[in-house]
Order: structure tokens, then C-alpha cells, then sequence
């Protein structure tokens, strides 16, 4: 087994590149999709998340009010430890069973927003990072998101600089053009993951 973790600055194209990484067989293990899937009715994620913050983050039918909760954990570092002691745990063991679940000749790949922030690049056997200059991401987020400017340079900042990220980088994957060089950059990519996993 391969294990690759995947980052890349809002914007980069992540869901993308897994996307395609996924077409050519490979284990897609995305973090941000679990952390929505451990907090989900009826889980005991959800029931220790309310047991911790309380009612008022919780929507009429029992769901997540996930407003209600950023509004308290972002202003707030520490309610926001709080709440990564619940989910951060509850998604590290879901990663590990569908990772387990992918097989010894895998190439399991790991998407992870906050993974140089988070200092998880030691995890993985190799880190992909999707790199694209800072204004090109800006330009994304407002012009094909749909984000007010303010915001899409605030979401950024709250992430690693592009050099931090770079710093953690086994393989860089350039995603400054249009799609079709993405496909033959991934393409390539992915020849040389599987040459690593021989």
C-alpha cells in the first residue's frame, strides 16, 4: 500500500484532482467528507458535540446547525480545541478502517485540507501538493465560487502560506492552467505513484 496525503490552499482544486486520481484507481479517503459523515444523525459524534455546546447547535430535525457552531468555536480558540478533541479523533478512526478496507496494493490517497497546518505530513509516505499562485486561487473563489473578495482572501489567510505548504511537499502538482493540463498532470501523477508503489 501507498499511502499519499493530498493538500492543496482553498481553491487549488483538490476535489478535482481526487477525483481524477480516483478514475485511475485509487483509494480516495476525504477528511472533510468524514467529518461531515461523524457528526450526521444518530452518530455518538453528533450526541457528544451537542452534549458539549449545547442545544443551540442543533437544527429543528436534529441535525448539525453548522452556523450556529462556527459562529461559537471560530470566535473562540478554545471551544474550538474543544470540538477537534471530539471529531478529530471520531475521523482519524474512520480514515484508518476505510484505509484498511482498500487492500495491501493500493494507493491509498489520504485529501487533507489542513495538512501542513496541522503538521500530518509524517503520516503519509509521500505528500502531494496542489499548488497554484495565490492570485489564480483569489480569482477562483470569487469569479467561479461565487465569494465576496473579503472573504475569499480571509478563508486563505486562515490557511498555510503556499510556501508552508511547499515546504511539506514530496510532489508538487501544478494546477495553474486550465483542465486539460490538470488531466495530463495528474496523468503523469499517477504513472509515478505507481511506480513508487512497485
Amino acid at each position: 500500500m501507498l499511502r499519499i496525503g493530498l493538500t492543496g490552499g482553498i481553491g487549488a482544486g483538490k476535489s478535482e484532482v481526487s477525483r481524477q486520481l480516483a478514475a485511475h484507481g485509487a483509494v480516495i479517503v476525504d477528511s472533510d467528507v468524514i467529518a461531515r459523515e461523524v457528526v450526521a444523525p444518530g452518530t455518538p459524534g453528533l450526541a457528544a458535540v451537542a452534549a458539549e455546546f449545547g442545544p443551540d447547535v442543533l437544527l429543528p430535525d436534529g441535525a448539525l446547525d453548522r452556523p450556529a457552531l462556527g459562529r461559537v468555536v471560530f470566535a473562540d480558540p478554545a471551544r474550538l480545541a474543544e470540538l477537534n478533541a471530539i471529531v478529530h479523533p471520531l475521523v482519524r478512526a474512520r480514515s484508518a478502517e476505510l484505509e484498511s478496507a482498500a487492500g495491501p496494493d493500493a494507493v491509498v490517497v489520504h485529501d487533507v485540507p489542513l495538512l501542513a497546518e496541522n503538521g500530518l505530513a509524517p503520516l503519509y509516505d509521500l505528500v502531494v501538493v496542489i499548488d497554484v499562485p495565490d492570485a489564480e486561487r483569489l480569482r477562483r473563489l470569487v469569479e467561479l465560487r461565487g465569494m465576496a473578495e473579503d472573504e475569499a482572501r480571509s478563508r486563505m489567510a486562515a490557511q498555510a502560506s503556499r510556501e508552508d505548504r511547499l515546504a511539506v511537499a514530496d510532489l508538487v502538482l501544478d494546477n495553474s492552467g486550465d483542465l486539460e493540463q490538470l488531466t495530463a498532470r495528474v496523468d503523469a501523477l499517477w504513472r509515478e505513484l505507481e511506480r513508487r508503489r512497485a
